[in-house]
């Protein structure tokens, strides 16, 4: 993960198996979201402070969470919506501690824009990837094609670890 740059990385998921797989990954703080506020522990371990900053794929139950759990000019990245995209925000707290938040997604841009994107993915992520330095996570059965309904209901149980892959 980030232990080259001494940062401490934080991860949240819903199982002790997911938890287990994070922490083999590098995670250093591993919280069950279904069984401990994720905001409270993350201002236990770093002494109220805060974290400099969250990639969040559920959306809006866990926006004004995410928000107090950031540090002085913590950054919010939105990266999908999961559990929703509508929620009720105490707008205070982003002006007094200077957050910013963001959104990012594909759906909406140009051809010409994911062109790009895919050319600064290649120049900058893929050498690390060719290099083993990162590796994707896969869940350990590929699916045909054929059974994508399967893979699809294993997606929604949330029960697997890594990306579900399908083969033709």
């Amino acid at each position: 993960m980030a232990k080259c740059l001494g940062v401490k990385v934080f991860i949240t998921a819903g199982s002790e198996e997911k938890l287990a797989a994070c922490k083999e990954l590098g995670a250093d703080v591993c919280i069950n979201y279904k069984t401990e506020d994720f905001a409270t522990r993350i201002m236990e371990e770093t002494g109220g402070k805060g974290v400099d900053v969250i990639l969040d794929n559920i959306g809006g139950p866990y926006f004004q969470r995410n928000l107090d759990s950031l540090n002085v000019d913590g950054r919010l990245f939105i990266i999908g919506f999961m559990g929703g995209t509508v929620t009720q925000v105490n707008l205070g707290c982003l002006a007094a501690r200077r957050l910013t938040v963001q959104a990012a997604g594909l759906r909406s841009r140009s051809a010409e824009n994911k062109t790009q994107i895919v050319r600064e993915v290649e120049k900058n992520v893929w050498p690390a990837i060719a290099a083993g330095k990162v590796k994707p996570v896969v869940y350990n059965k590929y699916f045909p094609l054929a059974e994508a309904v399967e893979a699809h209901q294993l997606l929604e149980s949330s029960k697997h670890i890594g990306k579900i892959l399908l083969t033709v």
